[in-house]
């Protein structure tokens, strides 16, 4: 059982990792070059369709399977498999909160700019280069995670 959950862990840390390195390097500089209007309403569509069931899922289980996997008795386990495995874990659960506290609320406020009729450029101002930052931290949080359950899992 431990095996699977920490295959799991893997998994899902490397698919969301992937994910979220694919928005840092294509999609965010891709918009990047749109003028004001047009990247505020592909950053509202994009909120409306990721947080969907399968990205849901894999957002999730994120966290759930390396907790799980720390936590699932496993014989034979070492101690440096262990450190590596709480290490990822905290890992993901640091960029959840990025993401639950920084990046969430922004795309809040960008939705809710919607109805207020401001205007697109300060939309685009109080949000992409926070939103950015916040992404560049949580990226490399998830990458690490992915990374050091990797290394769990060769141990």
């Amino acid at each position: 059982m431990a095996t699977t959950l920490l295959a799991l862990a893997i998994a899902s840390t490397g698919l969301y990792a992937g994910f979220m390195l694919i928005f840092l390097t294509g999609i965010m500089p891709a918009l990047a070059r749109l003028d004001d209007g047009a990247f505020v309403d592909a950053m509202r569509r994009i909120n409306e369709y990721v947080p969907k069931a399968v990205f849901l899922l894999v957002f999730l289980g994120v966290v759930a399977f390396p907790v799980a996997a720390f936590l699932v008795p496993a014989d034979g386990r070492s101690e440096t498999q262990k450190w590596l495995v709480l290490a990822g874990m905290v890992c993901a659960v640091l960029n959840h909160v990025v993401t639950v506290a920084g990046n969430i609320p922004l795309n809040n406020a960008l939705a809710a700019s919607e109805r207020t009729g401001e205007p697109a450029s300060a939309v685009r101002a109080a949000f992409e280069k926070r939103w950015n930052g916040f992404h560049v931290i949580r990226t490399v949080l998830i990458t690490a995670s992915f990374g050091l359950l990797i290394a769990a899992g060769l141990n």
